[in-house]
């Protein structure tokens, strides 16, 4: 009896020490089935999404991956709020918005470490607005309203003085439709990344004022990196589905390190064609000029928390005087797993 027992013992204990030594990416995940909501999936800002899509990332990792594309990032929040969407990739910004709400989201991986936006005004212009403060009672498109491209644009205005009220924002999209908005005049000014900003800039229609593509940009505007485009995802859903959490990062941090390495030839040929607005060789230029832009590990970090926090304090005094935690916005910890660290 005491042999049998101690056999017992020993099937339990081995049973047990298999179970920890199996790694999070091998366990299965809570929901195989996931819906992803995305505010202009044709923006390079949401490359990353688009490649773990097309080159089958997520069937990788097991998982069934619906994505609902909407206008702007604002949309996309408010289906995640609403509980019609699992997951959003979106910007980093909404994390401490929301946190100051009483409605905490969390990001798991940075897909961008600047937010590749881009202020253009219209070439007439040239010379008469040499500041943001020249764009007061201007109409300026934005991706939607809400959006990032907003928060952006409300900081640049802030950094002259001017108060958001002081212009008239139109929510154009990320695509076609706000190019075509700024060549029919229907705007005076732009903010919008690429390869929307790339066509307008090679047709002659803008000239730029802010470029926050690059590491220069940035430093310029933020001091530092800003984290940009993010997967962020319900607190709760978090906590209760880890592994399913763990599967969708790893998807990402394969094609982050992909695309570390790959080609503007083979991105091009990856996206859909719709997205190259009608010219490949343009689009493989905005993605030579956007490649900065990338996150390089996931990980949004502290400085960059602040950075984030201080641009919109700028001009949210709600966000001004409520210090959040910024802390609680960023979960490294399935990165971190996702690249074996």
């Amino acid at each position: 009896m005491r042999a049998g027992r101690k056999l017992l013992s020993a099937a339990l204990v081995m049973a047990v020490a298999i179970g920890l030594a199996v790694p999070v990416s091998a366990q299965e995940p809570e929901r195989k089935s996931v819906t992803l909501a995305v505010g202009g999936k044709g923006l390079l800002y949401y490359l990353p999404l688009t490649l773990a899509e097309r080159r089958g990332a997520f069937k990788e990792e097991g998982l069934d991956v619906t994505i609902h594309d909407f206008a702007g990032g604002a949309k996309s929040l408010q289906s995640l709020i609403g509980g019609s969407v699992d997951v959003v990739a979106g910007a980093y910004e909404h994390t401490i918005r929301m946190q100051v709400k009483g409605q905490p989201i969390t990001a798991v991986v940075e897909l961008g470490r600047f937010p590749g936006m881009v202020l253009g005004v219209k070439k007439s212009l040239q010379g008469k607005v040499k500041s943001f403060g020249d764009l007061k009672g201007m109409k300026i498109g934005v991706t939607a309203p809400g959006s990032s491209t907003n928060f952006v644009l409300n900081f640049l205005l802030a950094r002259d003085g001017l108060k958001p009220t002081d212009v008239s924002i139109i929510g154009v999209g990320g695509g076609a439709g706000a190019v075509a908005a700024m060549k029919r005049g229907d705007l005076d000014a732009i903010i919008n990344l690429d390869p929307v900003i790339s066509k307008l800039e090679q047709d002659g229609d803008i000239f730029v004022m802010a470029d926050l593509r690059t590491e220069e940009g940035n430093t310029k505007f933020f001091g530092g990196n800003n984290p940009a485009a993010v997967v962020y995802l319900k607190s709760d859903f978090i906590a209760r589905n880890p592994n399913t959490v763990q599967r969708i990062v790893n998807a990402f941090q394969k094609t982050l390190k992909w695309l570390e390495t790959a080609t503007p030839e083979q991105i091009a040929a990856a996206v859909p064609p719709e997205y190259h607005l009608g010219d490949p060789k343009l689009y493989m230029k905005a993605v030579q000029s956007s490649r900065p832009m990338y996150s390089r590990d996931g990980i949004v970090t502290e400085q960059g928390m602040k950075n984030a926090y201080n641009m919109l304090a700028q001009f949210d005094e709600e966000l001004r005087n409520a210090k959040p935690d910024l802390s609680k916005t960023f979960d490294g910890q399935f990165i971190k797993k996702a690249a074996g660290k």
